[in-house]
């Protein structure tokens, strides 16, 4: 699904990577312009107990309030920077939370660090004059933060990735990461895209039209794909899918194995003549097959049995996200979530989980790693009287009953005040247990005003937090 210069990556890139395009004409006004919608990545190793309960989910977000606020605007900008749209507030477009420290993407490139420990700023994560940072990738795999970023000296046009240890950034030293992949070229239409399920990056230059999988545990390069009629890409658990360049009446396919590039299977899928592609996606051994005003096709590539769903009930989705431990997918359409299984039948509709964005802002979804919950921002219920204006609320579901275990809006999010355990009323010692000491609160946000126009949210598991960013640049910590 492409358009104008701005690609917009579907499924199975929430669950199975995050795809970082180079920009066509890079667009300067008020703040770069991120050229990609991107699909937020979500660990699907399931760890814990899969017998989760309703109600445990419930009581972990029974209490969560407004907590903190971070301000990623700093007039200054970052340190040197020369590029004066890197000091002009813009909103959250990314945000990434790992080893207990916040990191968050403006739309102008500025990405800030910020402790959780401490609640302060650590540093921010340009660490060039004139670097745009596009996106960010935690790479739990050896601790480190991945950046992508275009630069003013080379007009925006190549995309440069690098990799920072948490550890360095702890101790600001943002700057002592290396640079990665500096052997690709990176420009329009080329790519980067992190898969964390096969732990793989997958390159794409355009100029020689290679495409280069790397092991993202030492960024050693795995194989090359050369072939100028392969169209596109798509990654799954263990394989890959190339499409290629498709004739009147069928389109050819490949299924190679992640690890080695071996092609496990070629064949030809038939289709109807004259009507455009609305999408090609690949589940394990499904494929889904969906041509304008034509019914959704999912073929099992193993047995070649096909299964269609009418086009009246299954209706082009704006973007999936494939749940691969309970076998079933999303689908965002029109602010609405539905869950179907692989038979074509629609599992789950959620009873109040209305999507604030009507053009699926998946940075505002978060998918835990069980597969269990999805927390997204949503619309306000008409009868919060506290939800004025732009104000929504962040729902959380449970993904197989469509119920709405919690919600956090203006009317029951209000920040708890801690009070110091010391006798001293004036107690500002910084031997004061800090998680107790009453705080002078850097929140100047109302809930209703951090309940507007949130533009990223994360959910950090560990922590049970989300981490919520808007239109200002602001950064709000929800927690009990």
């Amino acid at each position: 699904m492409e358009g104008g210069g701005r690609r917009i990556t579907v499924s199975p890139r929430p669950c199975c990577g995050r795809r970082v395009v180079a920009k066509k004409r890079p667009r300067l006004v008020d703040g770069f312009v991120n050229s990609v919608k991107k699909l937020q990545r979500r660990e699907i190793s399931s760890n814990r107990d899969r017998a989760f309960s309703m109600t445990d989910a419930q009581e972990r977000f029974r209490n969560i309030r407004l907590q903190e606020e971070y301000d990623t605007h700093d007039p200054k900008g970052p340190s040197s920077a020369v590029l004066q749209f890197l000091r002009k507030r813009s909103k959250i477009i990314e945000i990434v939370a790992a080893r207990d420290i916040v990191f968050a993407l403006a739309q102008s490139g500025v990405c800030a660090a910020f402790s959780r420990e401490t609640n302060e700023r650590i540093c921010f994560l340009n660490v060039s004059p004139d670097e745009v940072i596009r996106s960010l990738f935690y790479n739990k795999n050896n601790d480190s933060l991945i950046t992508v970023s275009v630069y003013a000296s080379d007009n925006y046009s190549s995309l440069k990735c690098r990799s920072t240890r948490i550890e360095y950034i702890r101790r600001v030293k943002p700057d002592a990461g290396f640079a990665l992949f500096e052997s690709e070229s990176l420009k329009w239409p080329g790519f980067v895209e992190f898969d964390d399920v096969n732990g793989k990056v997958l390159t794409y230059s355009a100029q020689d039209s290679i495409y280069k999988v790397f092991d993202l545990k030492n960024y050693s390069m795995l194989y090359s794909i050369s072939d100028k009629n392969v169209q596109e890409i798509k990654i799954s658990p263990g394989i890959m899918l190339l499409i290629f360049t498709k004739s009147s009446s069928h389109v050819p396919l490949k299924i190679l194995s992640i690890e080695d590039g071996t092609v496990l299977k070629s064949f030809n899928h038939l289709l109807h003549r004259n009507k455009k592609v609305d999408f090609i996606e690949q589940f394990n051994e499904k494929l889904l097959v969906k041509q304008e005003n034509e019914n959704l096709q999912i073929l099992d590539v193993r047995t070649s049995e096909l299964t269609e769903v009418s086009r009246s009930e299954f209706m082009t989705p704006s973007a999936f996200i494939f749940l691969y431990e309970n076998q079933l997918f999303l689908t965002f359409r029109n602010r609405t979530v539905a869950v179907w299984n692989f038979r074509g039948e629609l599992v789950t509709s959620f009873e109040d989980h209305l999507l604030w964005h009507p053009d699926c802002n998946t940075n505002n979804i978060y998918i835990t790693s069980d597969q269990d919950l999805i927390i997204s921002y949503c619309k306000a219920d008409s009868d919060d009287s506290l939800s004025e204006g732009n104000a929504g609320s962040i729902n959380v579901s449970n993904i197989l009953t469509g119920k709405c275990l919690a919600k956090i809006r203006a009317s029951n999010g209000l920040p708890m005040v801690k009070e110091c355990s010391c006798s001293d009323d004036n107690c500002s010692s910084s031997a004061c247990n800090s998680g107790k000491r009453k705080r002078s609160s850097r929140i100047r946000s109302t809930v209703a005003e951090a309940l507007e126009d949130i533009t990223a949210l994360f959910y950090d598991e560990e922590r049970n937090e989300i981490y919520t960013g808007n239109r200002l640049g602001l950064v709000h910590v929800w927690s009990n």
